[in-house]
């Protein structure tokens, strides 16, 4: 008879402990203890494949003797996906993708199975029943004879059906709620989550097949389940975006395959997911007329250069603590750019409310938006209007210097594409910089208060 015995697990990191404490060594929450029973199996009777032969031993070979494999990757339709995954699916690869409920997860996941018309696909539900995911499916308006659809939750009879059918891609949705017979506790828990993953990782390994994993995430955004998760995993998507906004933005959180800095953008339709091919008309506004507190600024994600809007409201404060309130853009290096325009601008932002807002609903980290930024700021201030075919891509450092920023050829030329006529970057970038073919202006220059002399006189 097997051996029985329980065990208690933080549902946050995972931690394993032999009684109930209140907090957790490991993570420091408070009350996330929760009492499990495991139950040891044979693992040989709970693979994937339970006539699978003893594994061969490997052993050590020397790092100049190894050949040297291509990576082998399915392209799919979707452009978008292409990108974030680093030119393709690619075999065998174990893929993790996490989002809020309702923000298009599995719409995603459907979509991409449904449009791949010369791969085999098994999309497994554990949400849904198989007459929901049809009228998805005809909502989407993709039709294909290659897409296969499970409505199970067992590991166990998942990978019967997989035995039977082989496919090429196989996608789980989602993986809180499959269980295995291996242990006792309940599906969603740490230890079902740690060993289904540690399933499919195998079968995805063994077969070459790629896996996607559809996840939920906790209420601080972060991927709900043991932090191994993400460890074991080859790649970690993140789909963001307000439920009540039409577009959404895959993010690369962790990728062995290629570049974490990348993300995909997708509007929201009735009939499903658009790519967004060209994403900077979408983030910058149709404005009718010129505002003032609104600034462009070029940033890059990844290998694509994009055109943020940046808006701000400069106002005086209505009671004696002035409001700092930055979305999309870090809070702390913007109290940062307001203490440089105070010191080096001679600008009183001390006694002023400040609001900060990227349009488009994005998030961005890269200090190329500084100039844009302390630009905004200023044009709220004085109320004075900047022109919406004037951009900006420099780094403002403590002493109010301009500093350079990397790929600025991209940025001008993104510009350039959009119609922007005047370009303001760091003097430092000037250099091999190629302008021969180039019909923006560029202006250089090395100090925040010369630019700010030459925009607004």
């Amino acid at each position: 008879m097997a051996k029985v015995k329980s065990t208690y697990i933080c549902q946050n990191c995972g931690a394993n402990s032999a009684k109930w404490i209140g907090k957790c060594p490991s993570c420091n929450e408070w009350n996330t203890y929760v009492e499990e029973v495991i139950e040891k199996t044979d693992p040989a009777k709970t693979s994937w494949r339970d006539d699978a032969a003893p594994t061969t031993r490997q052993k050590p070979v020397n790092v100049k003797e190894i050949e040297k494999g291509s990576e082998r990757r399915l392209v799919t339709k979707d452009i978008e996906l292409n990108r974030v995954l680093g030119g393709g699916i690619v075999a065998g690869s174990l893929v993790l993708i996490g989002g809020e409920p309702g923000i298009g997860k599995s719409t995603l996941m459907l979509q991409v199975a449904l449009s791949a018309s010369n791969t085999k696909v098994l999309y497994v539900s554990g949400e849904e029943s198989q007459q929901q995911i049809k009228m998805r499916a005809e909502r989407i308006g993709v039709g294909t004879d290659n897409c296969f659809i499970l409505s199970e939750t067992s590991t166990q009879n998942i990978f019967s059906q997989v035995k039977e059918m082989s496919p090429q891609v196989l996608v789980i949705d989602s993986i809180q709620t499959l269980h295995t017979n291996r242990i006792e506790s309940a599906a969603g828990s740490v230890s079902q989550v740690r060993e289904c993953t540690g399933e499919l990782m195998k079968f995805a390994k063994e077969t070459n097949t790629p896996v996607f994993l559809v996840g939920h995430i906790t209420k601080d955004g972060s991927i709900a389940g043991p932090k191994i998760l993400e460890h074991m995993v080859d790649t970690v998507l993140q789909f963001e975006g307000d439920r009540h906004l039409t577009y959404r933005i895959l993010r690369t959180i962790k990728n062995r395959f290629g570049s974490t800095s990348e993300l995909g953008i997708y509007e929201m339709q009735e009939t499903g997911l658009r790519q967004v091919s060209n994403p900077s008309e979408i983030l910058i506004s149709q404005r009718a007329e010129d505002l003032p507190g609104v600034a462009i600024g070029a940033t890059i994600e990844g290998n694509r250069p994009l055109m943020i809007e940046i808006q701000s409201l400069v106002s005086t404060a209505a009671y004696g603590t002035p409001q700092r309130s930055a979305t999309g853009f870090d809070a702390k290096r913007l109290n940062m750019l307001l203490a440089v325009l105070e010191k080096r601008g001679g600008l009183r932002f001390n006694a002023q409310d400040v609001f900060l807002n990227v349009a488009g609903g994005i998030r961005i980290e890269e200090p190329a938006l500084d100039l844009a930024v302390c630009a905004s700021l200023v044009s709220s201030y004085h109320d004075i209007p900047i022109s919406e075919k004037v951009a900006f891509a420099a780094e403002v450092g403590l002493g109010g210097e301009i500093r350079a920023v990397n790929r600025i050829e991209s940025r001008i030329s993104e510009a350039e594409k959009l119609g922007f006529e005047i370009i303001y970057i760091s003097r430092y970038n000037t250099k091999g910089l190629d302008l021969k073919n180039t019909k923006i202006t560029i202006k250089p220059f090395g100090k925040l208060k010369d630019v700010f002399e030459d925009l607004m006189g």
